[in-house]
């Protein structure tokens, strides 16, 4: 065995709430100009077995 390490954001950090809401409104806004999407991930969903869409 030998030790990683692993960086991750700081959540406590001023702006960060923030930032994730920009990037959230802007991934919710691609997905809404994408009318293929939606029926690509239903279809994603069907082919995998025990899931539900």
């Amino acid at each position: 065995m030998r030790p990683v390490q692993i960086w991750v954001p700081d959540t406590r950090a001023k702006g960060f709430a923030e930032e994730c809401r920009r990037q959230a409104g802007l991934v919710a806004t691609a997905d809404r100009q994408d009318a293929a999407l939606t029926s690509f991930l239903d279809a994603a969903v069907a082919d995998v077995d025990g899931w539900e869409a």
